[in-house]
């Protein structure tokens, strides 16, 4: 495993608790199904799913992990989260919602085509080394990373210059598994605090 140095402004990172014992999860491996089958929370299979236009996209792929990616999209929220995106539509038709082909899970919160307004989350499998990579890029382009809940987090909030509306970033990685949220215009307060003690209820 390659060295790091610490990300800007926090703590060196413990890289070895952040894997725990387990089986190795392939994306394919993840969950079988059709690409036009619908789950309960609104989670269908998907061959395409545009995040919102603004970075890259994190590196997903075979992980160690013993995290299961969900299936239900509200079920990962707390009640207060889901109060407020009570109104918003989920996974609408044409806004890329869905499973994807390498099994990661993507909610697409917002009316269809209004990509001014709208909140998309990334749930899926992300090889350790390249996604340590990734964060520690992010942390060298301005986000502020820290650790908590036994895992790194890094955000990053901005104003859009052509529509003066404020748009965000904020990913969380642990056992293998990238938690990958950006928003525009639609940021519930405790959302990615609600999807992590889903995904992790044991702290």
């Amino acid at each position: 495993m390659r060295a790091h140095r610490g990300f800007p402004n926090t703590a060196a990172l413990g890289l070895t608790a952040l894997l725990l014992a387990g089986c190795v999860a392939t994306p394919s491996e993840a969950l079988p199904g059709s690409e036009t089958t619908e789950t309960a929370g609104g989670a269908s299979t998907s061959a395409v799913a545009t995040p919102l236009p603004t970075s890259s996209p994190f590196p997903i792929g075979p992980s160690v992990s013993t995290t299961a990616l969900p299936d239900d999209c509200r079920a990962i929220l707390s009640g207060t989260v889901v109060t407020e995106l009570e109104h918003v539509p989920l996974n609408a038709p044409g806004m890329g919602g869905g499973i994807r082909p390498d099994s990661s899970r993507v909610c697409v919160w917002g009316e269809p085509g209004a990509l001014a307004t709208r909140l998309v989350t990334v749930i899926g499998y992300s090889p350790e080394r390249e996604a340590l990579d990734a964060l520690f890029a992010l942390a060298n382009d301005g986000f502020t990373c820290y650790e908590p809940s036994g895992g790194v987090r890094c955000e990053k909030t901005w104003t859009s210059d052509t529509l003066s509306i404020e748009q965000g970033r904020t990913l969380f990685y642990r056992d293998g598994v990238i938690v990958d949220t950006e928003f525009s215009n639609l940021a519930p307060v405790g959302y990615t605090t609600a999807i992590i003690r889903s995904l992790w209820p044991e702290g």
